[in-house]
């Protein structure tokens, strides 16, 4: 398979190339702003696309998007170019499909809460020691009762109940306060507030939909935007080492293959380590250093090399250095990092081309035969094929129509959950309250002998008012004897007067 032209060293006059069989080992592309890092980042998602190999890589300034529209030819690329020696150059844009947790520049990602887990959930709301030991009581909670968390209405259901179960839940998990659980819903209300809720619910992102190629066998370059997410830091590198994560509990084993299975670009990469925990920190490292057996690559850039850990930093074998200006004591220091990190050229005092390099140029090692890193070249980095610049709103339309994702992932699905169930729950419980009583046997026994204690009075009588029989025997009597008498009264005075009977 043909190696990815990264441009020409000027050191030893010799192309300079990553071998796609060590696109796994990750890597690394720094230097100061404006010294042609995202360029650089171009000509590496474009050489990986074209030996159909998947990329993701998120557009934090917009210009990314440009990967999607063909470039355009002037006479400073053509002398490029022939300095370079770059053959078979064509105007080209690569399969794109674009991306956005706020649904705008391109097909909304979304996760659920389950998925994206207390750890990385407490990062992102900013919890404390105790705020975050409470989460995770509410994430034990859910499964125990069999809640599912789907988005952020779900997680705000469950706290309320934990508030009002506290003494409960306190005794069989550990400790919940009052206080914990309001700054939980604060912060909750806060990411809201930064449209963070768009993020969690479904359909949630399936891994496979990162990793596809096309008909020509390209692979396919998803575009995160992040041009907004960016302003909310601990979101956007949560986010992409969510995804990672993802990546590595999800992806099989495979070994050492000719290409990767995916090219995994992390731009700001400062922005996952500040502040980031022990526990966390030690989660990165690991996932670093064992996703290239499933085949994914991964590759950092930022300003400083030394805005990357020590222990991650050695594991990243594929290296780019744009310019770096030594005008203070922190950014000589990252010279002198920077400078040390690569395999030593007899021909180039590093640390003194650091700091003089043009933009466009760096300083390049990649890992050659068997795995060993090649000596450091000062080198002119190959301009990419598509556009250096942002695709235009009508551009990036008309891409997104075409999306073969479009359909599943641009209508969210709300489907019962949390919330819903204990709801139902709720209502349940309130027309139990409202409801009378259920009747004893006994109840409906003593109901049954009052009505018939009231019908035996009203018939036979009690000893202050007669009954119906005793008033109807009577009446009865009194018109017998009156009929009798009124017959025997007519038969005396019949006999007396001497009339017939």
């Amino acid at each position: 398979m043909d190696p990815i032209l990264l441009g020409k060293g000027i050191t030893d006059d010799i192309a300079v190339t990553l071998l796609p069989k060590f696109g796994n080992r990750h890597g690394l592309t720094a230097g100061a702003t404006g010294t042609g890092k995202t360029v650089t980042l171009m000509t590496l998602a474009e050489g990986f696309s074209r030996i159909g190999v998947p990329v993701f890589m998120a557009d934090v300034k917009g210009d990314v998007s440009g990967l999607a529209v063909p470039g355009a030819t002037n006479d400073k690329l053509q002398a490029r170019l022939a300095e370079i020696g770059v053959q078979g150059y064509v105007n080209e844009g690569s399969p794109v499909i674009f991306w956005d947790l706020y649904g705008k520049l391109g097909h909304p990602v979304r996760t659920t809460v389950s998925e994206m887990g207390p750890t990385l959930l407490s990062r992102i709301l900013e919890l404390n020691d105790t705020q975050s030991g409470v989460l995770d009581i509410v994430f034990k909670l859910a499964d125990d009762r069999g809640l599912l968390l789907l988005d952020l209405e779900d997680l705000r259901a469950l706290l309320g109940l934990v508030a009002n179960e506290r003494k409960d839940i306190s005794t069989s998990y550990g400790l919940v306060s009052t206080q914990s659980v309001g700054a939980i819903q604060r912060a909750l209300l806060r990411l809201e507030q930064e449209g963070g809720e768009m993020f969690f619910g479904e359909p949630a992102l399936e891994l496979a939909d990162l990793m596809r190629t096309n008909t020509d066998g390209r692979g396919v370059i998803s575009i995160l935007a992040a041009d907004q997410l960016i302003l909310k830091p601990r979101l956007y590198s949560s986010f992409l080492l969510w995804l990672l994560s993802e990546l590595f509990e999800n992806l099989p084993e495979v070994g050492d293959l000719d290409k990767p299975k995916l090219v995994f670009f992390f731009d700001e990469a400062h922005l996952l380590f500040d502040d980031a925990p022990p526990a966390l920190q030690q989660r990165i490292e690991q996932v670093v250093r064992l996703i290239r057996s499933k085949g994914v690559g991964v590759y950092f850039c930022s300003q400083f090399p030394d805005d990357v850990p020590d222990n991650i930093l050695g594991q990243l074998g594929n290296r780019v250095q744009h310019a770096l200006r030594a005008f203070t004591p922190r950014d000589q220091k990252a010279v002198k990092t920077a400078a040390e990190t690569f395999v030593p050229n007899p021909k180039l005092d590093v640390a003194q081309a650091i700091s003089k390099l043009g933009t466009g140029e760096a300083l390049v090692s990649t890992l050659q035969d068997k795995g060993v890193p090649s000596p450091v070249q000062q080198t002119l980095i190959s301009p990419p094929r598509c556009r250096m610049g942002a695709a235009t709103e009508a551009e990036r339309a008309q891409v997104r129509a075409g999306s073969p994702v479009g359909a599943k992932y641009d209508q969210a699905v709300d489907r019962e959950s949390a919330a819903e169930m204990l709801a139902k729950k709720a209502e349940a419980a309130t027309v139990n309250a409202k409801a009378p009583p259920a009747r004893s046997r006994e109840q409906d026994d003593a109901d049954e002998g009052g009505f018939g204690q009231a019908v035996k009075d009203a018939v036979f009588g009690t000893r202050r008012r007669q009954g119906m029989l005793e008033t109807m025997a009577k009446q009865t009597t009194r018109t017998i004897g009156a009929k009798l008498g009124n017959q025997i009264v007519r038969g005396l005075l019949g006999s007396i007067f001497g009339g017939k009977r």
